[in-house]
C-alpha cells in the first residue's frame, strides 16, 4: 500500500477506538477526536541512542534530528507499527530487541484536525553503525548518539518531540 491510500483509525479522547477511519494526513479530526502514531527510541549495547536526521525536502523539520515513528495504520497494533516503522526507516529490527512500551502522550491542536496519541517505545539491541540502513526518502543521515549529544541538539531546538520524550533517555 503507498502511503496516500494508507488509513489510519480514529480514536476518542479515551484512546478508544471509534470504528471510523481517516485517510492518512488527511485532517479532519473533530477536537474531540485523535489518530495514533508511534515513536521508537532505540539504543546499542553500548547505550548510544540511533537517531535520523529528517531529509531536507520534508515539508516539516526538514535537517531536524528525531527518532524513528509515525502514523499506526488501521487494523494495525502500536507495537507493530513502532517495530515496522524502525525497520522501515533505520534497517534495525526490533522484535527480538530488550524493552517495549514506556508511556503515551497527546497534542491536541483545536480546529486543526490533526489531534494525536503518541505511543512511546525504547529497545536495546545489539547493533553497530554498519547495521543501520537509513530510509534514502525521509532521511539525510543517521548518528549513534550520545545523550549529551540529544540534549545539545534539543537545546539548538533541532531535535523534534525532546521535551514530550526526554524521561525515555533516563
Amino acid at each position: 500500500m503507498n502511503k496516500e491510500e494508507e488509513r489510519w483509525d480514529i480514536y476518542d479522547k479515551n484512546k478508544n477506538l471509534t470504528g471510523r477511519t481517516m485517510k492518512r494526513n488527511d485532517w479532519i479530526l473533530k477536537d474531540d477526536e485523535y489518530h495514533l502514531t508511534v515513536l521508537g527510541v532505540v539504543r546499542n549495547k553500548e547505550g548510544k541512542y540511533l537517531i535520523t536526521k529528517r531529509a531536507m525536502d520534508k515539508s516539516w523539520a526538514p535537517g531536524h534530528w528525531e527518532v524513528s515513528g509515525g502514523g499506526v495504520m488501521a487494523g494495525e497494533k502500536s507495537e507493530d507499527a513502532v517495530k515496522r516503522e524502525v525497520l522501515e526507516e533505520t534497517g534495525i529490527d526490533v522484535t527480538n530487541a530488550e524493552g517495549g512500551y514506556c508511556f503515551t502522550y497527546h497534542r491536541e491542536n483545536p480546529g486543526e484536525g490533526d489531534n494525536y496519541f503518541v505511543d512511546v517505545y525504547r529497545f536495546t539491541a545489539d547493533f553497530d553503525e554498519k547495521d543501520v540502513r537509513p530510509q534514502e526518502d525521509e532521511t539525510s543521515g543517521f548518528m549513534l548518539a550520545n545523550l549529551s549529544d540529544i540534549e545539545d541538539f534539543a537545546k539548538q531546538g533541532i531535535f523534534l518531540h525532546y521535551d514530550s520524550i526526554k524521561k525515555v533517555f533516563e
